[in-house]
């Protein structure tokens, strides 16, 4: 199995492609971009992507995910424990200037202002690391995870510096080919898009289906249609699998308000869930 991931190797895609597929051969990809053309291309590769995380909110890889349409396998849950790094020997009063991934400046925001570090941002978080060990300046450092931290031969000067402890991020597996589990006694998720019909309150009443029905929407996200600020797309995900009757039934009211809809993926409800 081939598993590709944005970022340098060290990503915290990486740490999570690691723990989920620990067997796989796992592929670093520049860009987001480049991770769902490959797979779009060729059906034996996956990707894991980060979709949101639990401080900072969304990451922004909506408008790919309606670009490719690539199907969603499984959700995995990662805890997010972000390090200062630094040189061999380098210490805190030695950092002057951080680099990191803007998600990660963000997520370390407190430990930033509390040493007066200054900003300095970068396409991912591994890329950071590896930048700093080639420029090998004693005054940078870079937030990252400790697998950076061995990849690159750094020192992590702090450990666990985000501000929220319980940091996680959730990330989507997701490839070409179509597979849906089937439908037993397990708690599933139902991930579609969205495009409605131009009238008036149609998102109102597209959405009286679900709550007849009694379907619990755990994600309702709207995001613009390309080149324009008037016509939005909804990346929704549902509590239930596509073949219970009341989702069926939510989807087909759905349906009669929408100009585009298309099914994104049903997969098994990450245990995280219920925690």
């Amino acid at each position: 199995m081939k598993i590709l991931y944005q970022g340098s190797p060290g990503a915290y895609s990486h740490l999570a492609a690691l723990e989920i597929y620990p067997a796989a051969e796992i592929i670093a990809c520049k860009t987001f971009d480049e991770c769902f053309s490959r797979a779009l291309q060729d059906e034996k590769l996956k990707i894991i992507i980060p979709e949101s995380n639990k401080t900072t909110g969304n990451i922004g890889i909506e408008y790919l995910i309606f670009k490719y349409r690539l199907n969603i396998y499984a959700e995995h849950f990662h805890k997010i424990e972000h390090n200062l790094l630094g040189i061999t020997g380098a210490k805190i009063t030695d950092i002057k200037n951080v680099l990191s991934h803007a998600q990660g400046l963000s997520q370390c925001s407190n430990f930033i202002m509390k040493n007066n570090f200054i900003e300095n941002i970068r396409a991912d978080t591994a890329g950071s690391a590896e930048l700093i060990s080639k420029n090998n300046k004693i005054s940078d450092g870079a937030i990252a995870s400790k697998l950076s931290a061995k990849i690159y031969k750094l020192d992590v000067i702090v450990s666990n510096i985000e501000n929220e402890k319980g940091n996680t991020t959730r990330f989507l597996i997701m490839g070409k080919s179509i597979q849906q589990p089937e439908f037993k006694k397990e708690k599933y998720i139902t991930s579609f898009l969205f495009k409605l019909k131009s009238k008036p309150a149609a998102l109102y009443q597209s959405l009286g289906g679900f709550a007849i029905n009694g379907v619990n929407l755990t994600k309702l996200q709207s995001f613009p249609e390309k080149n324009s600020f008037t016509s939005h797309f909804f990346l929704c995900d549902l509590d239930g699998h596509i073949e219970e009757l009341k989702i069926q039934k939510s989807l087909e009211e759905l349906g009669l308000h929408c100009e585009d809809f298309h099914v994104l993926g049903v997969f098994k409800a990450d245990n995280f869930r219920e925690k």
